[in-house]
């Protein structure tokens, strides 16, 4: 007997088709959310590790900044500290600064010579004053050049001048001041060169003073000048 199938198998075949085509896309669509979301999730956990490590480098960085600061601070400190001391060294050298001074001129000064002003700047000293002929500057510059304390002297400026009808020399020089290590070694010094200045004055004028009455008026004359 023969059967004659008059369904639309077609139709069907057609719509089994479009449904294995439909769960297959599902199965994609699905496939490819879940990889789509495992990928998100994977950077979404770098990203929060990575801000993370952001955030901790950038407290770390403003500690550093702060610790900088500080040290800043210190090192200013210590810089200001450091200053302090040495101007304490440098009052300490030159506590008697002033006394070595007069004692040096007083030694070295011959006779014939007279100072007039004595003004220090500094390490400089100007010298202005009297001296009754050019051989005694000279042997006042070479006395201050063996002096332990004084040194360097330069002739500023030397003159005839006429004092009460005398014929004297008024000079202007300086003089540099030599920094003693310590007030031992400074009075050694003054010691061991003493002689020498007083071989050449054969003693020890007062600083200042005049030779006579005259010259001590003539002084005056000079200064108002």
């Amino acid at each position: 007997m023969i059967r004659i199938n008059l369904l639309p198998w077609r139709e069907a075949r057609r719509k089994a088709h479009n449904l294995q085509f439909y769960i297959l896309m599902g199965m994609v669509a699905g496939l490819a959310a879940s990889i789509v979301l495992l990928v998100h999730g994977y950077y979404a956990t770098r990203i929060s590790t990575q801000t993370e490590r952001n955030r901790f480098l950038k407290d770390e960085n403003t500690k550093l900044d702060k610790e900088i600061e500080e040290i800043k601070k210190l090192k200013e400190e210590i810089q200001a500290l450091l200053s302090r001391k040495q101007v304490i060294e440098t009052l300490q050298a030159d506590r008697a600064q002033t006394v070595y001074l007069l004692e040096q001129l007083v030694r070295q000064t011959p006779d014939g010579v007279y100072l007039r002003s004595i003004k220090q700047t500094g390490p400089k000293v100007n010298l202005t004053g009297y001296a009754q002929s050019n051989a005694r500057v000279s042997t006042l510059m070479r006395n201050l050049e063996a002096s332990p304390y004084l040194g360097n002297p330069d002739l500023v400026e030397i003159k005839a001048v006429n004092v009460n009808n005398k014929r004297l020399s008024e000079f202007n020089m300086n003089v540099s001041i030599r920094r003693l290590q310590t007030e031992s070694d400074a009075a050694k010094g003054g010691a061991g060169k003493a002689g020498p200045g007083k071989a050449a004055t054969g003693g020890a004028p007062k600083v200042g003073a005049a030779p006579t009455a005259g010259v001590a008026k003539a002084g005056a004359g000079g200064a108002k000048k």
